[in-house]
């Protein structure tokens, strides 16, 4: 298979200096595309901001917001069977970001924020026999907003994680998931972020096989 990758935060810049992010490191993301390559798959990573190195045999793509991400993968979709959102997508960014570093005493005390585009919604039409995986992390069970998930985008699999859960957080090495498709959920024990990724490669061979005979 082909598989295109996306890990990490966004940013959306207020001005030069300042931006919205989020807590993600990437980790799960760049787990995943180092399994599939290690299974023998072709794999591009697009990567937001992040420090980590880029897995070996992985064609690996930088981009920073939001709206950067989209273009990169809808750039490159066409080329891919399988789509793995792992991304942490800034769901809003600044209305205007600022050329120049904005003083502390011309600042508004509110911040005026515009909806990101939902990625997977966007690429909906593109989506054809490609298998699309979303990724939800939520706080408390995560089990009926990834089902809402799956629907509402229409995702083949989506992953499922309780990020207060020790250990299955973002900045660390290990993960809590549950793989959920329209027709069954599967919960695996806490394992390395790496092992999650063989997991979830693995279950797509098997989706992609018998979609593919």
């Amino acid at each position: 298979m082909k598989i295109l990758i996306t890990a990490g935060p966004t940013r959306e810049f207020i001005d030069p200096i300042r931006f919205i992010s989020n807590r993600s490191t990437g980790k799960m993301g760049f787990a995943i595309a180092d399994a599939a390559r290690q299974r023998g798959h072709g794999v591009t990573l697009i990567a937001g901001p992040v420090t980590l190195p880029t897995p070996t045999g992985v064609t690996r793509i930088d981009v920073v917001s939001a709206r950067d991400m989209l273009a990169a993968v809808t750039e490159h979709l066409p080329r891919h069977d399988v789509l793995i959102m792992s991304a942490a997508v800034a769901d809003w960014r600044p209305a205007q970001t600022a050329t120049a570093k904005l003083k502390k005493e011309a600042m508004s005390a509110t911040l005026q924020l515009e909806p990101n585009p939902d990625i997977l919604k966007t690429i909906a039409p593109l989506k054809g026999s490609r298998l699309f995986v979303g990724f939800a992390a939520e706080t408390g069970d995560p089990r009926a907003e990834a089902q809402r998930k799956l629907q509402a985008k229409g995702l083949d699999l989506i992953v499922a994680n309780d990020v207060t859960q020790p250990g299955a957080g973002f900045a660390v090495d290990t993960n809590r998931v549950q793989f959920l498709t329209a027709t069954q959920c599967t919960a695996l024990p806490l394992m390395s972020k790496h092992d999650v990724g063989l997991a979830l490669i693995t279950t797509l061979e098997n989706l992609y096989t018998s979609q593919n005979p």
